[in-house]
């Protein structure tokens, strides 16, 4: 699908971006930077929980673990934004220490030797990760979806682990907030987008939204397992994409489905 061409962001929707970035940075360093030594109770880890939550976790630690890929293929589409080339820097940050405490927990618990962990590790950095769409504008409105979503699958995973393991649950809760805040940033960049380009940028949302799928889920060892396991748990299915994520981001966004007439919506397989 050939997409529209964009017109160079004018200084005065730069101004806005970096607004909302600094917005954003200044509320992250005020309310919500934590530490993954002091703010986890890992005294209170539960190797009683249940392996197939366990087996998610380390799913979702394996997405993660393509940071690099993420932060090497946007960067260089924004390097002239500086609100958007150092909200991905801030965003690599956070999505760093994702990464970590989730490990961190996968071994603190008992549930993964340090050296299934590492051969983990060395099965994800054999693959790489490429964008999927080679359009900047259209990798910001994946990217917003993408945030939402992922927020929605930890919120139902820490759901359905059901506070069992206090360490597990708090680290959840704080991997969530970060990920509500990730969704707004891109959901704001988004509506400036649309402000400013709105044919062009209502033309990536159902782009997106029709052929949506979440990150390296098919560079994943044994992906197809992976994403059952996922949805065999009501973590995330086509049900809450559709619920939690397109319904609530239309409305944020001002739309109706009317705006984004197109093909029927799914989850790309």
């Amino acid at each position: 699908m050939a997409l529209s061409t964009l017109e160079p962001d004018s200084p005065e929707m730069q101004k806005k971006i970096w607004r909302i970035y600094r917005d954003y940075f200044d509320a992250a360093e005020k309310k919500r930077r934590w530490n993954m030594t002091t703010d986890i109770p890992w005294d209170q880890c539960n190797p009683g929980v249940d392996p197939a939550l366990a087996d998610v976790v380390q799913t979702f630690c394996m997405i993660e673990l393509f940071l690099p890929d993420y932060l090497s293929k946007q960067l260089p589409q924004v390097r002239k934004s500086k609100g958007r080339a150092w909200m991905l820097a801030s965003w690599g940050y956070e999505e760093s220490k994702h990464s970590m405490v989730l490990n961190d927990w996968l071994l603190r618990a008992g549930h993964r030797t340090e050296e299934q962990l590492q051969d983990m590790e060395d099965g994800v950095f054999e693959k790489e990760w490429t964008l999927r769409y080679n359009d900047p504008l259209a990798t910001v409105v994946y990217t917003m979806v993408q945030e939402v979503a992922t927020r929605v699958n930890y919120r139902n995973l820490r759901r359905a682990a059901g506070g069992h393991c206090p360490a597990l649950d708090k680290v959840l809760e704080l991997v969530q907030i970060d990920e509500a805040a990730h969704g707004h940033f891109f959901r704001q960049l988004v509506s400036v987008f649309l402000e400013e380009h709105r044919e062009a940028t209502l033309e990536r949302i159902r782009l997106v939204l029709n052929t949506f799928g979440m990150p390296a889920d098919h560079l994943l060892a044994d992906g197809r397992r992976r994403i059952a396991a996922v949805k065999e748990l009501k973590i995330f299915d086509e049900g809450n994409y559709l619920n939690d994520v397109v319904t609530p981001l239309l409305t944020q966004l001002g739309l109706t489905r009317a705006d984004i007439r197109g093909k029927k919506m799914h989850v790309a397989k």
